[in-house]
């Protein structure tokens, strides 16, 4: 099994798709960042002040949600790659096993997932020490409860690389995956979510779920517990990672 993981880090870093798309997760992280800290004393804004544990937490969360689509996006792009590109025929021969093949690439993309969480993390920690230093607010990742909200935003991160990874073996087609995951998390989600009236059962969703997990606090809408957050997307996670290795295991290569 090592074996293949590490072909799997192989065939990641053959292209620079991880390393731009870790760019971007980075930039609209710091764009988050910065815009949560710019409006953190307007009244109308949606997060809670940055000066209590909340909204720490909630600042910190913006990694996390920065860095889940893009790395669901790489998972996925990761295993349709091998339709695409025709290697899928040569993967499975060399290992007829193919949920080991799957596996290793869960494995794999989870590993890319705490990679991405980390230094999204990073970015946040470097605007977010000295801008509340200016504001004479202290910032200690030791303290207000950040130790386990970083904790679990690379949870939440990691659980979205399985995700991506589980859709790109279900669904084998590149441009309908990748297409399907932007198209939901950045449009359909978002306008279903800041709908009053349906935030009954939108909290169930997988974003929203995200959300929850990572301890995002926003005045306009309310979401699970943490801890329900996270099994909620755990149980999204196994179901589509175990449907997508029972059929690549079952259903013809080409």
């Amino acid at each position: 099994m090592s074996r293949l993981i590490a072909g799997e880090f192989h065939k990641l870093v053959t292209t620079r798709l991880w390393l731009w798309l870790l760019l971007a997760a980075m930039a609209i992280t710091a764009l988050y960042a910065s815009l949560q800290i710019a409006f953190s004393d307007d009244p109308d804004t949606w997060t809670p002040p940055l000066s209590t544990p909340d909204g720490q937490q909630t600042l910190f969360a913006v990694a996390a949600s920065a860095a889940r689509p893009l790395v669901a996006v790489l998972a996925a792009i990761g295993i349709t790659g091998e339709y695409r590109h025709r290697t899928a025929t040569t993967t499975f021969l060399a290992t007829p096993r193919r949920g080991r093949v799957i596996v290793a690439k869960l494995v794999a993309y989870g590993l890319v997932g705490v990679g991405y969480a980390l230094a999204c993390t990073t970015v946040v920690t470097a605007i977010a020490v000295p801008c509340l230093a200016a504001d004479g607010i202290d910032l200690s990742l030791a303290d207000n409860g950040l130790p386990a909200a970083i904790a679990r935003d690379i949870i939440a991160v990691t659980l979205y690389a399985l995700i991506g990874v589980g859709l790109g073996a279900l669904l084998r087609e590149q441009a309908a995956t990748v297409v399907g995951l932007l198209v939901y998390l950045y449009v359909v989600e978002p306008i279903v979510t800041n709908i009053p009236a349906l935030n009954g059962w939108t909290r169930y969703l997988p974003g929203p779920a995200g959300n929850a997990l990572t301890g995002i606090t926003l005045t306009n809408q309310e979401f699970l517990q943490p801890w329900q957050g996270g099994l909620v997307l755990t149980a999204y996670c196994l179901a589509i990672a175990a449907a997508g290795t029972r059929l690549t295991s079952r259903r013809a290569i080409t």
